[in-house]
């Protein structure tokens, strides 16, 4: 039988001298994917993945797990309006989550629910996506954000709660856009970019405004509130307090960890025309201020504070000189989240404060005055608590998520009368869920940093055993314990299944986060590298057994470990990747990231990404990992041409023949870089496993 060849792939002579440095790009024709030459090179990658994929075994076993585990479905805290109650939930024959409504005397699951909106119900297809949705401060209309074909450009429309008839939109051009009720649902403000034809070509994607919009009426109509002549790149989050008094306005630019934040008394200066006064501006630091029904103005900042504190002061002077500091950092957690119950029982007014500690999270509880702690809500395990839900009319109680490991997404509810914890919903669905241990080790990286990394494997027996390792490391992202419905499968099936909290999260507080970003970002890699040494050194895995996993930023890491690091994997997967980071500002939406990455229009930072940048690093001849690169024709926020390019590269060095560690490309359409439909998830991480558990040597108990 001859030997199977790579689909042919030109390398031009392309270079481009920047800031003096020649820069090789031999396949940039891959750039635009809707060229004859590029659309031909795609169809032969989908037929030799076709191809392929025949000769992993698995494939079935791994996805009937994988929909087996995804049947305990979801559901979500609750946001209640009077009596009314909305909450997320999906069952293990959905699709998507469905928004459901409780009436009065109901809760979630009982008899009284009705479905608000079912995505499916609107797209059977299961293409179109819930992206966001807020109630009125009332109950009795609901602003929600739909989009379709994985495209994230949501539309926003707004609804009639009581008849389920839309009263309002649809309103272009609303993706990530806020919403900020007014008293009465009369109006709301809420965010918008401007039409392509008032911007640049190539700039569709940003120069977002705020605006105020009277429900009913037409957009064009609508106020402008905030926005003109400031940074393109700039997105908007408004708030406004329970009684409709002040607005809250922050603005930060890309992906920024700092932000600008201004407040404005709405009794005062009327809607349309707020006069903002500055809460922070200009200082390297975060600031989110939010007013209180006791009418203080709250602060959660990391001024002063890389772990997080909270702030107290008057909104008519709230400037950093008035803050007082109500609940102080921790040294070793990070602040998440708080929630003020202020229930009708004096003196049992608290705040209730979530926490991380090294990943896992905790829940305290302070005296709503002083910030004095009062003690600690006992968790059910190791996991991960979801942000806080309260009745915005004030009351003792507070609902939150909860995942760990095993359990998946439920919801729990603190009574802060009696002080106690209880489940108010638990997840739909019950499957059957592997025996396994969970176990947090610590490991050095490279430059002597301490490391965590969370390691999920068999109850029983010892290694080495075929293993992956996941990771993400960037935009204060934090790798937390949660259900997995992949990593349960893997590990059912013999596997380990390892999750690296790297630099470049939020795992240990702002620092952590800079010091794998920007100029540092090479310590991201390099904690990769550490946390697979560490799980070859303590036998779990060989690297010969050993697999990296990632997606979008941590796409950019799978790559890096790849070509930095060939010798510690026998195989990798890497999803909707960052890999060319030298012109990923041109696609996308590149711009908002280079306050992470740093820009190749500046000389310092060429020299950061060129160092490391996985498509300018592969070199001729390496013995590269068996490589599954996934991508999704309708991302519109990681552009597939990295992968493209990519891939073609890795086919040409590899000095791997195809059969043994091959160099593959799978893609779908009609679908993008984040929500989707159970099914294509399903598919998705079946063809991932199958694809590793070939390559690493996994046998599938049920195969």
């Amino acid at each position: 039988m001859p030997e199977p060849r790579y689909p042919a792939a030109e390398r031009t002579d392309c270079v481009e001298v920047l800031h003096g440095r020649s820069v090789s790009d031999p396949y940039r024709w891959l750039e635009d994917a809707r060229s004859p030459e590029a659309k031909e090179w795609s169809d032969a990658q989908d037929a030799l993945y076709a191809e392929r994929a025949t000769r992993w075994q698995g494939r079935e076993e791994f996805a009937g797990d994988i929909r087996a585990l995804l049947g305990a479905g979801f559901v979500g805290a609750p946001a209640w309006r009077g009596d009314r109650c909305l909450y997320m939930r999906r069952t293990g024959g959905q699709e998507h989550g469905v928004l459901y409504l409780a009436e009065p005397g109901s809760g979630s699951g009982s008899a009284a629910e009705r479905p608000l909106i079912d995505p499916v119900a609107l797209d059977p297809t299961g293409g179109t996506t819930l992206d966001s949705w807020r109630p009125d401060p009332e109950g009795r209309l609901l602003a929600y954000q739909l989009s379709a074909g994985g495209d994230e450009e949501s539309l926003l429309r707004v609804m009639d709660v009581g008849t389920g008839e839309v009263v309002d939109g649809p309103i272009e051009r609303c993706r990530y856009s806020p919403v900020a009720w007014l008293p009465g649902g009369e109006a709301f403000y809420y965010v918008r970019r401007l039409a392509p034809a008032q911007v640049p070509e190539g700039d569709e994607q940003y120069h977002r405004r705020v605006y105020l919009h009277r429900v009913g009426t037409p957009t064009e109509r609508d106020v402008l509130v905030f926005g003109e002549g400031r940074d393109k790149t700039e997105h908007y989050g408004v708030e406004v307090s329970r009684d409709g008094r002040w607005l809250v306005l922050t603005a930060a630019k890309g992906t920024s960890a700092s932000n600008d934040a201004w407040i404005a008394d709405l009794a005062e200066d009327g809607w349309e025309r707020p006069r903002f006064v500055t809460v922070q501006e200009g200082h390297d630091a975060e600031a989110l201020p939010s007013v209180g029904r006791d009418g203080r103005m709250y602060v959660f900042t990391d001024r002063g504070a890389p772990r997080g504190r909270l702030c107290v002061a008057d909104p008519r002077t709230p400037g950093p000189e008035h803050w007082r500091t109500l609940v102080a950092a921790d040294p070793d957690a990070v602040l998440m989240d708080f929630a003020v119950l202020d229930g009708p029982q004096p003196g049992r007014d608290v705040l209730l404060v979530s926490w991380q500690r090294h990943a896992i999270s905790e829940v305290s509880v302070h005296d709503l005055e002083t910030g004095g702690h009062r003690g600690a809500v006992e968790l059910p395990g190791l996991g991960s608590v979801g942000g806080f839900t309260a009745r915005p009319e004030g009351g003792h109680e507070a609902w939150f998520g909860y995942t760990d490991t095993t359990s998946p997404a439920s919801v729990y509810v603190y009574d802060a009368r009696i002080g106690r914890l209880s489940q108010w919903a638990a997840a739909p669905g019950a499957p059957e869920v592997p025996d396994v241990r969970t176990e947090q080790v610590a490991f050095t990286s490279r430059d002597g940093t301490a490391v965590r990394m969370l390691v999920v494997s068999p109850a029983d027996g010892e290694g080495p055993r075929p293993a992956i390792l996941y990771g993400y490391g960037g935009f204060r992202i934090a790798m937390t314990p949660g259900y997995s419905a992949t990593a349960l499968s893997w590990v059912r099936a013999g596997g380990v299944y390892a999750v690296a909290n790297l630099r470049g999260g939020l795992e240990e507080g702002e620092e952590w986060h800079r010091a794998g970003m920007l100029g540092a970002k090479q310590n991201v890699f390099d904690d990769c590298a550490a946390a697979a040494e560490h799980l070859v050194e303590s036998g779990r895995t060989t690297p010969g057994q050993l697999a990296v996993m990632g997606g979008s930023n941590g796409g950019l890491l799978v790559g890096a470990a790849v070509t930095q690091r060939p010798d510690l994997f026998a195989a990798a997967v890497c999803s909707a990747p960052l890999l060319d980071m030298v012109r990923y500002e041109n696609f996308g939406l590149g711009e908002l990231w280079n306050v992470e990455y740093g820009s190749a229009a500046d000389p310092e930072a060429l020299g950061w990404l060129l160092d490391y940048s996985p498509y300018h690093r592969v070199a001729q001849g390496t013995v590269y990992p068996a490589t599954l690169f996934t991508v999704f024709d309708n991302d519109s926020r990681v552009d597939p041409m990295h992968a493209r390019k990519m891939c073609a590269a890795l086919q040409h060095a590899t000095g791997a023949p195809l059969r043994e560690r091959p160099v593959l490309l799978r893609r779908e359409s009609e679908v993008g870089h984040s929500n989707r439909a159970v099914s294509r998830t399903v598919g998705l991480s079946a063809d991932q496993l199958a694809f590793l558990a070939h390559f690493t040597g996994l046998v599938s108990a049920a195969a």
